[in-house]
C-alpha cells in the first residue's frame, strides 16, 4: 500500500524544518523528495520505523518525504512499491527489506538510476543490491542480551528445557537473534536443554495456538523465549492464561508486550529501537539531499534496549506519543549522525 504522507508532527518540530507529503510533480522550486519503504504498514515495529524516518527528516530539514510499504509481509509487493517510489523520491530512498534477496534487484535498479539508497534494518544486505550503508542492530548480540537476562533469573545449575520460537524463521534479523540466544544460553546454563528455534508462525492467531501447544508439550520448561514481536504478544497471553511458572520473554515494544512486562507475564522484552533506526536513516538521507552531506558506508550499528520491570513504566510513557519517542531518542540520533564513524563496522560483518 502506498501512502502519500503529509507530515503531522508536533509544532516544535515543524518550526525546526518544514517537511510535507509528496504529491504531484516536483518543480525546481520544490525541496528534494526522499522516501522510505517499510516491511509492512500493519505491524507496530514497522510503523515506528516509518514514523522515525519522517521525524529524522524533519529534524534535518529541507526535504519532502513519502513513506510506503505493503499491507503485510510481502516481498514481491515491496519490490513493486520500491520501483514505484523511485519515480518520485529521486533524492534518496531507505528500504527495510522483508526478504533482502527479493528486493536486491530493484534496489540495484534504483541505485543504477543515480538515486541514493540505504538499507534500514532487515538483518542483512543481499549480494547484488548495491547498497553501501545499512542501519541495523547487532541482532546476534541482542539475542545474547536476552539470554543473559534469562540466565540471571535462573540458578546456574538449572536443568530442564528452554524453548525458543521464531515468528519469522529465515528472516536474517530473527535468525541471528535466535542464534545469539542459543549460544549464550549454552554458555550460561550448560545443564539446560535448549530447543529450537521452532517456527511459531507470523499470523497472530496461529502463533498464539502454537505457543499454547508448545507450553503444553513442554511442561518442564524453565523458559519459553521468542525471537519476534508476535511471539512477545502471544507469550504474554499464554503465560497469563496458564498462570505459568516458566519464564517468558521476546522482542517487541508493542503496547500488549509492554503491558505483559508490567503485569509480570514477560520478565523482559528487547526493543530493536526501530524508531531510532528510521530516524537516523531519514536524517542522513535528508542531509545528503538538501546539503550534499556524504553518506557513510558500512554497517551503522544501532543500539537495542532491554525492557524489564525496572524501566517498563518509563518506556510505556516514552511510547505513548511520537513526541515522547523523539525526545527520548534525540540524544542517540545526534550521536549516531554527528559521528557515525564511531558506530561503523564493515558491511560484510552484519549480524
Amino acid at each position: 500500500m502506498v501512502r502519500f504522507v503529509r507530515i503531522a508532527l508536533p509544532a516544535v518540530l515543524l518550526l525546526t524544518a518544514g517537511v510535507g507529503g509528496c504529491g504531484g510533480e516536483q518543480t525546481s522550486d520544490d525541496p528534494p523528495t526522499i522516501g522510505f519503504v517499510s516491511q509492512n504498514t500493519s505491524r507496530d515495529f514497522s510503523r515506528e520505523m516509518s514514523e522515525g524516518f519522517r521525524a529524522g527528516a524533519t529534524i534535518a530539514g529541507g526535504v519532502r518525504t513519502e513513506t510506503t510499504g505493503p499491507d503485510t509481509h510481502d516481498g514481491l509487493k515491496q519490490a513493486a512499491l520500491l520501483r514505484d517510489l523511485a519515480t518520485r523520491a529521486k533524492s534518496g530512498i531507505g528500504v527495510s527489506a522483508v526478504a533482502p534477496e527479493l528486493v536486491a534487484e530493484p534496489m540495484a535498479e534504483v541505485i543504477g538510476k543515480g538515486i541514493p539508497l540505504i538499507a534500514v534494518a532487515g538483518g542483512q544486505v543481499a549480494p547484488g543490491s548495491g547498497a553501501k550503508l545499512m542501519i541495523e542492530n547487532d541482532n546476534y548480540e541482542l539475542g545474547r542480551l536476552l539470554a543473559d537476562a534469562t540466565a540471571e533469573r535462573l540458578p546456574p545449575d538449572s536443568a530442564g528445557k528452554i524453548v525458543i520460537g521464531s515468528n519469522s524463521p529465515a528472516m536474517p534479523a530473527l535468525d541471528l537473534r535466535a542464534l545469539g540466544l542459543r549460544e549464550r544460553l549454552a554458555e550460561r546454563l550448560p545443564k539446560v536443554q535448549v530447543i529450537g528455534p521452532l517456527d511459531t508462525g507470523r499470523d497472530q492467531p496461529a502463533n498464539l495456538a502454537t505457543w499454547h501447544r508448545l507450553a503444553d508439550a513442554n511442561s518442564d520448561a524453565v523458559a519459553l523465549l521468542g525471537a519476534g514481536d508476535v511471539d512477545a504478544i502471544n507469550l504474554a497471553t499464554v503465560h497469563a492464561a496458564k498462570n505459568a511458572k516458566w519464564l517468558a520473554a521476546a522482542f517487541s515494544l508493542d503496547p500488549k508486550a509492554l503491558q505483559g512486562v508490567k503485569d509480570g507475564h514477560l520478565f523482559a522484552s528487547v526493543s530493536a529501537e526501530h524508531f531510532l533506526k528510521g530516524a537516523v536513516g531519514g536524517w542522513l538521507l535528508a542531509k545528503h539531499a538538501a546539503e550534499g552531506r556524504v553518506l557513510p558506508e558500512g554497517w551503522l550499528v544501532a543500539p537495542g534496549l532491554l525492557v524489564q520491570a525496572s524501566n517498563v513504566d518509563e518506556i510505556i510513557r516514552r511510547q505513548s506519543s511520537e513526541k515522547n519517542r523523539l525526545d527520548a531518542a534525540r540524544p542517540q540520533i545526534d550521536d549516531l549522525t554527528t559521528a557515525p564513524d564511531k558506530h561503523m563496522r564493515p558491511l560484510d560483518q552484519t549480524r
